[in-house]
Parts: structure tokens; C-alpha cells; sequence
């Protein structure tokens, strides 16, 4: 329903722990781990339609030949277009060696993409451009095994500036100024010196160049390279890494803010950005995968032992609540039953809306990731209809029939599939009035079902610009006549700028703000805009710990309710004949819901890291200058 949040990315990384001859003898095919990645991408897609890349690593090949392979897309369907370049260059190799196809040691040598380790990314541009040069997996090329890097990750950091200028100082030349590449480049440079230190160790024990290399490959402490690398990173992150000789590492920012999950045994380690992409591709219980630890990393040696180790202190867990309510798939046993709490939760609003009547009431959802929590409101419903009905049977004690009470019991909400998307807008005709006419056909409704004296109760998962909501929606459902639409947002309103992942940078798109705005025009105190600008302005320089939040007082004055009832009045436009009422869920709604994600700073403004507060408070100047400039 609300317009689309461009917004998390997803990884998925596969370590085959034996070798490829056993997976042919086992599975038929010496393609399994890239079959593997193929579906935990497919099953990711969710998270990201910008561009995918997958990166491979072999180890057991003769030096002169290619250990490592790399391919990216940023088309419009661009895992089938990554696999698609990797089925014609794998199918182009056996059609010129045709006797090699069972020749698992020959394809090994001189096959790409048929490796022992792989890192896969589908990604959403929430920094810079939709290039294929910023497209994941990015690769820090060397002419030895050991310092050539691949890093993928689902991550914002919020102080990038800052991280450049450090790399600058240290005497590098960023080729380019990207958050992947200033990280990558930052772990680069740590591994070099972890590189150097460790030669000079193989030097002083008398070994010779070549005789270091392995060397080097067995002691190189991935912890300590990510302890100095991240030192100063300000951000949400899960990041993974192979270096080329076959170690590997996924790292959790500490406050827990984007997920990472894996899985081990003793063939494959398996890591992707959600739980039930490892249950599906992998056919796993629920309780076989952990979820990574916030603050520490994964480490994969290429001798196969993994470890989980303490990179970074542990802040307060703040998961993004964001993907139980959206970005993640609701396959997932906790979230699927999260999101239908959060429907029950929010339903004591509604039904004081419409005045406890259901019996006139028609309940539905769009958009189709809204179902989930449709089917919890639908759960509330009949709870409530069922004691309305019981207590009408032991309020008439002995007078009511045996039909009566069939009658009564026989009463049941109403649940209906109103609106049906019928095709992609095609946004081909330029002036904005015929555009709009488009918009208000996205959808389709079901006539029929609902009559003038109806409320009409429309659940969505959030309501972010209010763009589509004006624009279509309560259009559509103001044809089918009800004498009230309601529009009910699972989540609380989105109120604050997002910089750890999610592409909801600019402060003024979101409808809370505006409707704050409108609510201090109304009430003569728009100077607290003026007052809450020059504050802003006034921290512009100052350090990211002692920024402060103020755009939080232009909020202070109303409360939640008015917000939401100048939100409705801002969306009826004078052709709507029914009345319009906005119900947002309550942040504690949203806590009890969802206890073990407690991330909520797009709704409170209590960012987990001190960057969040400086990304806000550029946000505001941004707005009040009128500057369309992202604020991280």
C-alpha cells in the first residue's frame, strides 16, 4: 500500500568442507555449492533487486591458473542474469571438452566458478549509484593468495567521511568514495600489515619466500585483522570476507542491527541474512541454526575449523524491528507469529474506531506482505465477536429460540480480498496528471462485498510517504461506498531518517513529519521549525557523541492520535465521500510484539549508535534548506 522502501541487502556465503569428488559421488554433481548459492540467493531476492554478484575461490589449483572468479549483474533480474553468465561460460567449457564432463579434478583445474568457497550478495543502492561498479561482491586484487580480499555485506556507515579521510591519512588513494569500498579498503590495509608481520616471523625462522606463503595462510589472525579494521566503525553491518588463500569471516555489527544466521556440519558452513533460507535450501530444523552474536564474527580457516570470536564490546541488542515487520520473508516461525501479534495488538484501536460494531464491518490488507498480520486482526476479530455472541446467549437466559441462537452463533466477521494489484505502473507518460490517473488503477477492487453502510478496515505492514495511500488507494476504496475506510499501519509511524541499511534518508518524504508540520501551523507554533533548525545548525560541528536529537520537539506537542488524524485528513481528497480515519500501531504494540528486536529508531528517534543522531540532525537542515542531498 505505502510506496516502496528500497532497502535491505542480502548474503549468503557456502564453505564446502570436503572435497569436490564427494559432492560429485554424494549429490551427482560437482556443481553443489553453486547450486546451493543460486537458491539461497533466489530466496533472498526480497532483500535486494539492484544488482547481484557471487565470488568463488578454489584451493587446490596450480599457481598460473584462475583461483578466483567473480561475477555481477545490475539488469533487471539480476541473479538469473549472474547465473545465466555462469551457466554459458560453465556449458562453453564442456562443449569444447565434452569427455571432462564427469572429470571432477579437470574441472576443479579449469572450470570457473566450480570452487570450494563462495560469497553471494543481492543488493538494494542504499549508497551510491545502481553501477555495476557498485554492485557486491567488491575484490582487492594482489599477486599473492593472502592478500587478495572479496567483501560482500548488508550494511550503512553512517561516518564513511570520516573512515576515507582515515584511509587518506595512512597515505591511500580510495579509487572511489562508496561505504563497501572505504570498509574493504580499511581491512585491506590490516591484512597487509598482519601479512607483513607474519613474513618477518618466517624470515627470522629461516624460511624461505615460497615456504611463507603457507605459513602466513595458517597464522593469519582474521580476528585481530577485523579488531583494527573496525575500531572505529559507526554503523549497522553484517559483513563477509574471503580472502584468496580460503579463509573466511561474516562479522555482526554490536548492537545486533542487521542479522546474520549460519549453519555447520560436516560437510558445508552456510551463512545467509535469513534463518529460513538455511531451513529451505538446506532441509535443516529451526534449532540447527544460530544466529551470528552481535559484536563478534564468524572465522572459517581454510583448513576448515570455525570459530565465533569477540571482535568488537557489545552494545544493547537493537535488531532492526523493520525486518519482523517487512523486509524479512515471513517464512520465518518467529516472525510469521510477530507480525500476526502485531495485528491482534493494534485491533483494540480498531474496533473502538468503528464503534465495536463488526457485524457492519468488511476486513482486508494491502498489500500482500501485509497478510500476516491481516490474519491476526482477522484472530481478534472472532475473539471479540465471540463474546458478543456469548454474552447476547447468556443475556437472554431461556427466551431465545433454538434458531435464535443458531442465528447468533452462526454471526462471523467478515473477511474479504478487496484490492488485487493488477500490473506494474508503467510510468511512461510525462505530465503528472495523467501519471496520477495511472496510479489510481494499480489496483483492482472487489465489488460487491461491501455496502453503504459498511466501515471499511484496510490493514497494511507500514505507512511511510502516504504517496500511494493518497494517490490510489483510498481512491479504490472509496468506489466499492463504505461510509468509513480505515487504514491501519502495523507499524508505528515512521518519523525519523534510517542510515543502517533501510534507503529512508530524507526526513521531509515521510507523511508523521508533515503532518507534524501541519499540526504547528494549525496550532501557531510553527517557530519551534525556526528554533529546532538553529539548534541543529549550532551541532553542526560538534562530535558525534554530544549531537542530540532535537527534531524530536517537533513531535513533543501532539500526541500520536493527532498525528494520525491530520495524517487522514491530508490524505482525503475532496472526491472521497467516506469518512477517512488513520490508526498507527503504538511503539509498545510494537515491543510486545516483537521482544527480541528492539530496534525503533525510525519511530522514537533513539538511534543505537551515536552517527544516528548526526545522520538526523543533517536530515533536519537538509529539509529546512531545502536541499535534496542524502544526510549520510
Amino acid at each position: 500500500m505505502s510506496d516502496a522502501i528500497k532497502h535491505e541487502c542480502g548474503i549468503a556465503l557456502v564453505r564446502l568442507k570436503k572435497p569436490l569428488q564427494f559432492y560429485k559421488d554424494k549429490y551427482g554433481t560437482a556443481f553443489y555449492g553453486l547450486n546451493k548459492m543460486y537458491l539461497l540467493m533466489e530466496k533472498q531476492h526480497n532483500r535486494g533487486q539492484d544488482g547481484a554478484g557471487l565470488a568463488s575461490i578454489k584451493f587446490n589449483v596450480d599457481p598460473g591458473q584462475r583461483y578466483i572468479s567473480r561475477v555481477r549483474s545490475n539488469k533487471a533480474q539480476p541473479i538469473q542474469h549472474v547465473f545465466k553468465k555462469i551457466n554459458d561460460r560453465l556449458n562453453d567449457g564442456f562443449e569444447k571438452n565434452p569427455d571432462k564432463i564427469d572429470d571432477v579434478s579437470w574441472q576443479e583445474q579449469n572450470m570457473p566458478y566450480i570452487g570450494n568457497l563462495f560469497l553471494g550478495h543481492v543488493r538494494y543502492g542504499t549508497f551510491g549509484k545502481n553501477s555495476m561498479e557498485s554492485v557486491h561482491p567488491f575484490l582487492r586484487q594482489s599477486n599473492w593468495k593472502h592478500q587478495n580480499l572479496i567483501v560482500a555485506g548488508n550494511f550503512n556507515m553512517t561516518n564513511a567521511m570520516e573512515l576515507l579521510q582515515e584511509l587518506i591519512e595512512l597515505g591511500q588513494h580510495p579509487k572511489e568514495f562508496t561505504d563497501t569500498v572505504t570498509v574493504m579498503e580499511k581491512i585491506g590495509h590490516f591484512l597487509e600489515l598482519e601479512v607483513a608481520e607474519l613474513y618477518q616471523k618466517a624470515k627470522e625462522k629461516g624460511m624461505s619466500k615460497i615456504e611463507a606463503s603457507p605459513f602466513i595462510e595458517e597464522h593469519l589472525d582474521i580476528q585481530r585483522i577485523l579488531q583494527r579494521s573496525a575500531k572505529n566503525w559507526d554503523g549497522g553491518y553484517a559483513m563477509a570476507g574471503l580472502i584468496g588463500h580460503g579463509d573466511a569471516f561474516v562479522f555482526r555489527d554490536p548492537n545486533g542491527i542487521r542479522p546474520t544466521y549460519f549453519y555447520e556440519d560436516e560437510e558445508v558452513v552456510v551463512v545467509a541474512s535469513e534463518r529460513p533460507v538455511i531451513q529451505t535450501v538446506f532441509n535443516v530444523q529451526l534449532n540447527e541454526i544460530k544466529e551470528l552474536d552481535r559484536g563478534h564474527a564468524l572465522i572459517i580457516k581454510k583448513d576448515g575449523k570455525t570459530s565465533v570470536d569477540q571482535i568488537l564490546e557489545q552494545r544493547p541488542k537493537k535488531s532492526c524491528s523493520f525486518e519482523r515487520i517487512y523486509f524479512s520473508r515471513g517464512s520465518d516461525a518467529s516472525i510469521y507469529e510477530e507480525r500476526k501479534n502485531l495485528g491482534k495488538i493494534v485491533f483494540p484501536q480498531v474496533l473502538e474506531s468503528i464503534n465495536h460494531d463488526i457485524s457492519n464491518t468488511v476486513f482486508s490488507f494491502i498489500p500482500n506482505t501485509a497478510e500476516t498480520s491481516f490474519y491476526g486482526m482477522t484472530e481478534a476479530a472472532e475473539d471479540v465477536l465471540n463474546e458478543q455472541k456469548t454474552a447476547k446467549i447468556l443475556n437472554g437466559q431461556r427466551e431465545l429460540s433454538a434458531a435464535k441462537v443458531t442465528e447468533i452463533l452462526a454471526e462471523r466477521p467478515r473477511f474479504e480480498k478487496i484490492a488485487i494489484k493488477d500490473a506494474k505502473l508503467r510510468t511512461f507518460i510525462a505530465d503528472d496528471s495523467s501519471r496520477d490517473d495511472l496510479v489510481a488503477h494499480v489496483y483492482d477492487v472487489t465489488y460487491g462485498v461491501v455496502k453503504s453502510t459498511d466501515n471499511l478496515v484496510v490493514i497494511d505492514d507500514s505507512i511511510v510517504r502516504g504517496t500511494t495511500l493518497k494517490k490510489s488507494i483510498i481512491k479504490i476504496l472509496d468506489r466499492l461506498s463504505p461510509k468509513k475506510i480505515v487504514i491501519v499501519s502495523s507499524a508505528p509511524q515512521i518519523r525519523y531518517p534510517d542510515c543502517y541499511g533501510i534507503d529512508m534518508a530524507r526526513i521531509g518524504d515521510f507523511i508523521a513529519f508533515k503532518a507534524a508540520l501541519e499540526l504547528l501551523k494549525d496550532t501557531e507554533q510553527y517557530h519551534i521549525v525556526d528554533e529546532v533548525y538553529k539548534k541543529c545548525k549550532n551541532q553542526v560541528n560538534r562530535k558525534d557523541a554530544e549531537v542530540v536529537n532535537y527534531v524530536k520537539e517537533i513531535y513533543a506537542p501532539f500526541t500520536d492520535e493527532q498525528i494520525s488524524d491530520k495524517i487522514a485528513e491530508m490524505l482525503k481528497t475532496d472526491e472521497i465521500k467516506a469518512d477517512v480515519e488513520v490508526i498507527y500501531q503504538k511503539v509498545e504494540g510494537l515491543h510486545k510484539a516483537c521482544p527480541d528486536n528492539l530496534g525503533d529508531w525510525y519511530f522514537t528517534g533513539d538511534y543505537p549508535t551515536d552517527g544516528g543522531h548526526r545522520v538526523v540532525n543533517n536530515a533536519f537542515i537538509n529539509f529546512y534548506e531545502g536541499s535534496k542531498k542524502r544526510a549520510y
